[in-house]
């Protein structure tokens, strides 16, 4: 029981740890840049809700997948923001 008590923290403490990486790279000048993430490259979550987790996107340039990108950049690199990004897959 010890261990399992033991494992179940650490595990718990790891994940805990994955969700401060978000925020750190927000906080750190960068943006999330929609439909710029190759397949397998996104950063997180999609806005469809198909998968929670990064490296899981199935296509290149999805408008529904993410990646950070410094601030400012995205527009540049033909990226959208979230809000064009949500328009692009209700339409699609």
């Amino acid at each position: 029981m010890t261990q399992r008590l033991i494992a179940s923290s650490a595990l718990a403490s790891i994940l805990a740890l994955g969700l401060a990486g978000p925020a750190a790279a927000q906080d750190s000048g960068k943006e999330k840049c929609y439909g710029i993430a190759k397949a397998g490259q996104n950063d997180c979550a999609n806005l469809s809700g198909t998968h929670s987790c990064a490296g899981q996107s199935k296509a290149d340039n999805d408008a529904a997948e993410w990646k950070y990108v410094a601030k400012g950049s995205c527009a540049s690199m033909g990226g959208l923001s979230k809000t064009e990004a949500e328009k692009k897959v209700k339409k699609g």
